[in-house]
């Protein structure tokens, strides 16, 4: 499942900054902006899935939808449920022909500040200075 989150990921970088990426095994340490998603999978089983970028990274999202180059709080926190809802919704759409298929739920904001939540495994996306941590906690 980390895997087909990871490519939506990626091609989001790919396709939608437009600015080349590296991936990590690690967690940013910095605050970052914190929302998560839940998917039920075709075997029953439950997966919270967390998306924590850096004020930067969702700001550079903003002004790619937005054109807005300083964003208050609020818009950067609905930037980053609708970047959940992209990568997570297209990683819906590239699992459908999988052995296990899931749908997903509404995304919520959970926080602005450190990831210290419990997490299974974890991947970091980074575009120059800038981060997007998704991790995975199996919840059945």
């Amino acid at each position: 499942m980390i895997n087909t989150i990871i490519q939506a990921a990626e091609n989001f970088c790919i396709h939608q900054i437009r600015i080349p990426h590296t991936t990590q095994d690690d967690l940013s340490k910095t605050r970052t902006l914190i929302a998560y998603i839940d998917i039920d999978t075709q075997s029953s089983e439950k997966y919270r899935i967390y998306l924590s970028a850096d004020k930067d990274f969702i700001q550079r999202i903003s002004f790619i939808f937005l054109e807005e180059e300083q964003s208050d709080e609020e818009t950067l926190i609905d930037m980053l449920l609708e970047t959940v809802n992209l990568i997570v919704g297209s990683a819906k759409v590239l699992a459908e022909n999988s052995d296990n298929p899931y749908t997903i739920s509404t995304p919520n904001f959970e926080k602005n500040g450190k990831f210290d939540l419990e997490y299974d495994v974890i991947k970091t996306l980074q575009i120059e200075d800038d981060k997007l941590s998704i991790a995975i906690r199996d919840i059945t």
